[in-house]
C-alpha cells in the first residue's frame, strides 16, 4: 500500500509538467534478448572456467555496460577479451533470437504519430541495435539513438540521457526513462528525470521497486505510458 501511494503521489506531480519526450532503454525493455544474453555470458563462463554460473547472477548484470561485468566478473583475463569471447558467440545468434516485446511496437508507432519525442538510450553497441531496429521496423520511430559508443561515462551515470535530451532539444523536466533494470533507474534520478520500470522486467527485485531508489512509475503494458502522459 505504501509504495501504491507513492506511485499515485508521483504520478500526481508528473501530471504538472506536460511530457513531451521519452528515453527507452533497449534491451530487455524494447527488444527481448534475456535469453540470448544468458547464453552468451555461459558461453563466456565455460570457455573461461569451463563452468556456468547461476543465472541470477547473470541476470543481476543486466542494463550495465558489458566491459564493466566483464571486468567484474571475470578479473583473470582482459575485459577486452572476455568481451569478444561474449560477443563472437551473441552476433552468431543475434538476427534469429531476438524478439520485440509485445505492444512495444504499435505503442511505438502511436507515440511518435502523436508527436512525442522518442530516443534509444543503451549501453549495446550501436551496430546490433540498429540491426534490431531495422529488423522490426522500429528505426524511424526514433529521433536519436545513444549507445555504449556514443558516451565516455554510463548507466548509471547521467551522460547517456544528458546526451539524448541534447540531440532532441529537450529538457529533464519534459522527459521520461523507461527501462528495465536499476541501471536505467539510476541513470534517469541522476539525471533528474523521471523514471518508468516495466512490468516484464526480470532483473529488478520488489525490494528494489518499493524502496527510495526505486522507479517513479511502473508499467504492466507498453500501452500504459499514455497514462502517464
Amino acid at each position: 500500500m505504501k509504495g501504491n501511494a507513492r506511485m499515485k503521489q508521483r504520478i500526481q506531480q508528473t501530471q504538472k509538467t506536460k511530457i513531451t519526450t521519452i528515453l527507452f532503454d533497449f534491451d530487455g525493455t524494447v527488444m527481448n534478448t534475456n535469453e540470448l544474453i544468458i547464453e552468451s555470458w555461459q558461453h563466456t563462463y565455460r570457455t573461461v572456467e569451463g563452468k556456468e554460473r547461476p543465472v541470477d547472477e547473470i541476470v543481476r548484470t543486466f542494463g550495465e555496460p558489458l566491459l564493466t561485468s566483464m571486468a567484474k566478473a571475470l578479473p583473470q583475463i582482459p575485459p577486452e577479451e572476455a568481451v569478444e569471447i561474449y560477443r563472437s558467440y551473441h552476433r552468431e545468434s543475434f538476427g534469429e533470437r531476438i524478439t520485440i516485446f509485445p505492444g512495444v511496437k504499435d505503442t511505438l508507432k502511436a507515440l511518435k504519430a502523436e508527436g512525442y519525442k522518442l530516443a534509444v538510450v543503451t549501453s549495446r553497441a550501436e551496430r546490433t541495435t540498429f540491426e534490431a531496429m531495422e529488423k522490426y521496423d522500429i528505426k524511424d520511430c526514433f529521433s536519436a539513438v545513444v549507445t555504449c559508443d556514443d558516451t565516455t561515462k554510463h548507466k548509471p551515470d547521467p551522460e547517456p540521457v544528458m546526451i539524448a535530451l541534447q540531440k532532441l532539444g529537450s529538457t529533464v523536466e519534459e522527459s521520461l526513462m523507461v527501462g528495465d533494470s536499476m541501471f536505467d533507474i539510476s541513470c534517469a534520478r541522476n539525471a533528474g528525470v523521471k523514471s518508468v520500470l516495466v512490468g516484464w522486467a526480470v532483473a529488478v527485485t520488489d525490494e528494489e521497486k518499493e524502496g527510495p531508489m526505486g522507479p517513479d512509475f511502473i508499467i504492466e503494458e507498453a500501452a500504459h505510458l499514455f497514462d502517464l502522459l
